[in-house]
């Protein structure tokens, strides 16, 4: 009996790891929050918009082509989702930070 749970304790332990989520960094947490981007978009999970994962599993950006994006967002690139506001009162640094960042999610 006790090796049954410890076997499922040892179980739903990796099951709670594997499903962790990846966590923001708290300058990076701050630019997402100030710039807005919280309200659509979420790192691991579709919101309005994609998960910031999800972005770079699709297409491997590099952090000026997302910051393009933050600016001129292409709705074609993904069907399915709202189109994005373009969003030009973002910092050009903030939105570097923010895109870099981003940049480093699988």
């Amino acid at each position: 009996m006790k090796k049954s749970l410890l076997t499922v304790a040892v179980v739903l332990g990796i099951a709670s790891v594997s499903k962790a989520q990846t966590k923001i960094p708290p300058d990076i947490e701050k630019l997402l929050q100030k710039n807005t981007c919280l309200a659509c978009h979420k790192v691991d999970t579709r919101l309005v918009g994609p998960a910031y994962v999800e972005v770079m599993k699709k297409k491997k950006y590099k952090p000026e082509q997302i910051v393009e994006l933050i600016y001129k967002p292409n709705p074609k690139n993904w069907e399915g989702y709202p189109p994005m506001a373009a969003l030009s009162n973002v910092p050009k640094d903030e939105a570097l930070k923010i895109a870099k960042w981003i940049s480093t999610l699988k």
